[in-house]
């Protein structure tokens, strides 16, 4: 099968390495190199730089939807196409008459939008997985082919969940166009009533509030690590906190005593106590609680705090 591979984040990279071992790729087509870092050097997408190492034509492109794109595209006469984590909506004009299918990491109608995989950690589901769907104008609301279905544990973090999902992409892309190649498509309407919204996350929701429940506050940590990440201060120290565990889920403390942290990790919450487990100081690496500790000793009356102030 000829197919065309539109994708740029990480999620997409396990699909397009099955693919270029299965198919016949005319071309990937991805976004153009941005600067990034502190050298603001001009850096490929993650898909860019695994197209390269596979030695798969690349079309980095600003507009796919512009006029001159948009025939490049076509012209490639491809028998499908698939889309992951691409960044660009695909218009009327370039999809028409075309097969195209979309990976997304969600049981849509559940978690329509940008950050699926955060937003079904910080509502506390407990089943996710990804669904491959035919484009549609409105976003994630095509027809479903095909789903699969995983427990969401509760120690995972939005990257690892990332990176399973990534993982059971390439088996359930590859069903759906055996399945189109031999006539056998199902596809099924989403159930408009079920729709909830996964919106863009931002550095400004790197947050966390310890007067509500231990659980609450270990979704918020896991669903926002690695990125946009959640940090508190501890006195005038910027702390990232990566990891946790719930110890307590009963009882209740008085607002007063919310944040409070003793020499073992545990802090309390309205409900409930967690214990950090991975910190990351601010300008230093990954850590576990208890070697972060050594370097700075818990004293009585310690607080996490969610401002300097």
């Amino acid at each position: 099968m000829r197919l065309v591979f539109f994708g740029s984040g990480a999620f997409g990279v396990p699909t397009l390495e099955r693919l270029a071992g299965s198919c016949d790729l005319a071309a990937v087509v991805t976004q153009p190199d941005r600067r990034s870092g502190r050298g603001k050097r001009l850096t490929p997408t993650p898909i860019g730089v695994r197209a390269d190492a596979l030695d798969l034509p690349t079309i980095k492109a600003d507009s796919v939807n512009a006029p001159d794109v948009r025939d490049q595209i076509r012209a490639l006469d491809a028998d499908a196409w698939v889309v992951i984590a691409f960044g660009q909506k695909l218009g009327r004009s370039l999809l028409e008459g075309v097969f195209a299918v979309n990976l997304h990491a969600s049981l849509l109608p559940r978690w329509r939008g940008a950050a699926p995989i955060q937003h079904a950690i910080l509502a506390g589901d407990e089943v996710t997985g990804n669904s491959v769907i035919a484009l549609a104008d409105r976003m994630d609301a095509g027809e479903v082919y095909a789903q699969s279905r995983h427990p969401i544990e509760p120690e995972w973090t939005a990257g690892e969940l990332h990176d399973m999902l990534a993982g059971d992409g390439p088996d359930l892309v590859e069903g759906v166009l055996d399945a189109f190649r031999v006539g056998r498509l199902e596809p099924r309407s989403q159930d408009e009533s079920l729709v909830t919204a996964a919106s863009r996350l931002a550095k400004s929701d790197a947050w966390v509030d310890f007067t509500e429940s231990a659980r609450e506050a270990q979704r918020r940590i896991h669903g926002l690590t690695p990125w946009p990440g959640v940090a508190v201060f501890l006195g005038s120290l910027r702390l990232g906190l990566c990891r946790v565990e719930v110890v307590d889920d009963i009882s209740e403390s008085p607002e007063e005593a919310c944040g409070r942290i003793d020499a073992d990790g545990v802090v309390v919450c309205r409900v409930g106590k967690l214990r950090l487990l991975e910190v990351q100081p601010a300008g230093k690496r990954l850590m576990a609680f208890a070697d972060f500790a050594r370097g700075r000793p818990i004293r009585d009356g310690d607080k996490l705090r969610s401002s300097e102030s």
